[in-house]
């Protein structure tokens, strides 16, 4: 070991772990506000200290120029960026789901502070983000984040700049992706918020004198909790069969 520490290529590590942390800064679970910085720097260099000696034969020369160093850096930087922006755009998704679901269960201003995407959300959101995260690390589909990392040395090598427009439009087509996968996930909850709204509206018309709105509300909001106990685990199953299919592309075969 303390061999290997003492031939230790300072610049390559430092190209590894630029891409590394760049992933590691945005990946949900790892990026966490709650997980503090010393972890995930700690983390940072220890997954780069294993990779280096893996990776050391693609690693180019050192360049004679200051500028060409930081554009290499910057290119690795960048790389871990796109790979991490993918795994939290794909979360983005069970906030799109539970914000579609607290405005169809008359719960939308129920907020609570998420964890998870560091800002202020709907209590359901904040529910399917939590409990996405966990099953992320649960069925070890962090590894895959990070497996994705490491074979992306097949597909970006170090060294070149990568392809910055074919990645923007995959960015693109992620975030709309994204989108539709949100609203189809909550799916349940529109059928059967048309179907609850028809209904009440056919009572308002039989039955004029009956307060619906106080007959309703409570009714619906029951109703929504039932619904989120029968189809959580199916939710959840088709967002981690979304969020493997992103990083397969990135694996090597």
């Amino acid at each position: 070991m303390l061999d290997v520490l003492l031939s230790l290529n300072v610049f390559h590590f430092i190209l590894v772990a630029g891409r590394v942390g760049g992933a590691v800064m945005l990946m949900p679970g790892f990026s966490a506000t709650y997980v503090s910085v010393r972890v995930r720097v700690l983390l940072t260099l220890m997954i780069s200290l294993v990779l280096l000696p893996v990776l050391a034969d693609l690693m180019p020369p050192l360049p004679g120029a200051p500028s060409e160093v930081l554009r290499l850096l910057a290119a690795e930087i960048l790389i871990g960026v796109f790979l991490g922006t993918l795994a939290r755009i794909i979360l983005g998704a069970l906030q799109v789901a539970g914000t579609v679901i607290a405005l169809i269960s008359s719960m939308a201003n129920a907020f609570i502070m998420d964890p998870v995407a560091e800002q202020q959300g709907s209590i359901i959101s904040s529910l399917l983000t939590m409990v996405g995260v966990t099953l992320i690390f649960v069925t070890d589909l962090h590894h895959l984040m990070l497996i994705a990392v490491v074979d992306s040395y097949s597909l970006f090598a170090p060294g070149i700049i990568p392809p910055i427009g074919d990645m923007a439009e995959m960015v693109s087509v992620k975030t709309s992706e994204t989108f539709r996968l949100g609203v189809q996930l909550a799916g349940p909850y529109l059928v059967a918020g048309i179907s609850y709204n028809l209904a009440m509206g056919l009572v308002t018309r039989l039955m004029p004198q009956m307060p619906v709105y106080f007959v309703a509300l409570p009714a619906q909001i029951l109703g929504s909790l039932f619904l989120m106990m029968v189809i959580l685990p199916g939710l959840m199953l088709v967002f981690l069969q979304h969020f493997q299919a992103t990083f397969q592309p990135f694996l090597v075969p």
